[in-house]
């Protein structure tokens, strides 16, 4: 009991206070100045791992963030830094389109908004989650169990997971949804009661990850499940993923990476 006294609250204090720092290797969101590209560069395009870069002839370059590994070939390449980290571990969105960068002259990431009053009412205190891991490697699963530590401490946001789909409000998927999995993910969909949300964590569960486009995958939960969240990354750094759900609930406000 001394030592415990002695250590006191190992909790961080964010929300409320300062968010911890980001590791040096993980450059956090992305920001893509289409203005800054070179004509007929493309520098970037070859070295993207995913072919979350498109530069077409003429038009600006765009970037899906729902593809993107973060590996920063692509900031390392570019001549002109048209695409550069802005270290914001800021990334959920609420619509899919909302991770295309440069394309329709957004060049920053339009954050996620709150749930409608309805769902707030109900799950604004109390949040069960079902995670179904569907063909992951396992990093974003570990991140996400992070949450549930001394540090992080989920539950004191009224967030957790269980073990029973019929105990959850939703689902949180991690994985590229592989064939072998994707039955057993509409059955656990289907077994969570209405009203549901679902969360989609990582470059896998959001697009397929690297293994897009693979005949074993389904590139994603939302070929498989309507999605009510997106949470980028490869994986997601533990503070993206807990900003995310707080925006869903409704207890982060504002409205888009600065």
């Amino acid at each position: 009991m001394l030592n415990r006294l002695r250590q006191g609250c190992q909790t961080m204090a964010w929300p409320d206070g300062p968010a911890p720092a980001l590791p040096d290797r993980h450059g956090g969101a992305l920001r893509v100045e289409a203005a800054k590209c070179e004509d007929g560069c493309q520098a970037c395009v070859p070295v993207c791992p995913t072919r979350a870069i498109v530069c077409e002839p003429g038009k600006p370059v765009a970037l899906d963030l729902g593809k993107c590994l973060f590996c920063a070939a692509c900031v390392e390449v570019c001549p002109t830094r048209a695409i550069t980290h802005t270290n914001d571990h800021r990334l959920a969105v609420r619509r899919r389109k909302d991770l295309l960068l440069g394309q329709t002259g957004e060049e920053e990431l339009r954050l996620a908004k709150a749930l409608d009053d309805k769902l707030r009412r109900l799950f604004g205190r109390s949040l069960k989650l079902r995670q179904v891991s569907a063909g992951g490697c396992n990093a974003c699963e570990a991140d996400t169990n992070v949450l549930g530590t001394i540090g992080w401490d989920l539950g004191r946001f009224g967030i957790q997971f269980v073990a029973s789909p019929r105990h959850a409000d939703g689902l949180l998927i991690t994985g590229p949804v592989s064939r072998n999995m994707e039955l057993a993910l509409r059955k656990t969909y289907d077994a969570v009661p209405a009203p549901k949300v679902v969360v989609a964590v990582g470059a896998c569960a959001i697009a397929g990850g690297p293994f897009i486009g693979h005949p074993q995958v389904c590139n994603g939960a939302e070929a498989v499940v309507p999605v009510d969240l997106f949470i980028p990354g490869c994986p997601p750094h533990p503070l993206t993923i807990l900003d995310g759900l707080l925006r869903l609930l409704g207890r982060l406000e504002e409205s888009r990476v600065q």
